[in-house]
């Protein structure tokens, strides 16, 4: 269903109850479906789990992205896979995990493959080439840590604040980068406890 806004509304459904097996960090996880919204700013262009930036330019808002449900409290775990199929660009930003108030951590991608967080430029991993398929893992205890897994390897971690949250995922311009660019994500679980 479309808002006003021109932005995709999606109810979610959940995907089972009781316990399932979180693919990092043991523990009683809970897999759920929270809603999501589809973003497509600028030359962003969301087709299913395929995210695209058209254009070359470096200013303005160009994302393509699904922005889930906000949560408050406890520990979640974001899983999903990415691959780029086409990076022309650099410098782009893949996942979120997003303090309602203003950004959080953001992971994105230089061209030839390295990982970083936007906030800080950390070193998350390299090998996010064209044609690879990488899994990210975020753990979220909200007010404590939040910390990232590449391929199932913890690779980051950061002191989270106390607050609202969210999870997005897809192609997003950071004040650093331009496209094009091309992300398909698949695999996507959530997970809390």
């Amino acid at each position: 269903m479309w808002n006003k806004l021109g932005v995709v509304v999606v109810a979610g459904v959940f995907a089972g109850s009781g316990v399932a097996q979180a693919q990092v960090e043991p523990g009683n996880w809970i897999e759920y479906s929270p809603s999501f919204t589809v973003q497509q700013r600028g030359c962003g262009k969301v087709d299913g789990m395929t995210f695209t930036l058209t254009c070359s330019t470096g200013s303005g808002d160009q994302r393509a992205e699904r922005r889930y449900a906000t949560y408050s409290g406890g520990t979640r775990q974001f899983e999903g896979s990415f691959r780029i199929t086409s990076l022309a660009g650099s410098r782009i930003s893949l996942k979120q995990t997003f303090k309602v108030t203003g950004p959080f951590f953001l992971l994105a991608v230089e061209r030839g493959g390295r990982m970083y967080a936007v906030h800080g430029g950390d070193t998350i991993a390299s090998g996010a080439t064209v044609g690879t398929t990488v899994r990210v893992n975020t753990v979220h205890v909200v007010g404590s840590k939040h910390r990232t897994y590449i391929n199932g390897s913890l690779k980051h971690t950061v002191d989270s604040p106390s607050g609202d949250f969210y999870d997005k995922f897809g192609a997003y311009r950071t004040a650093s980068g331009q496209g094009p660019a091309t992300v398909v994500w698949s695999n996507i679980h959530f997970w809390r406890k």
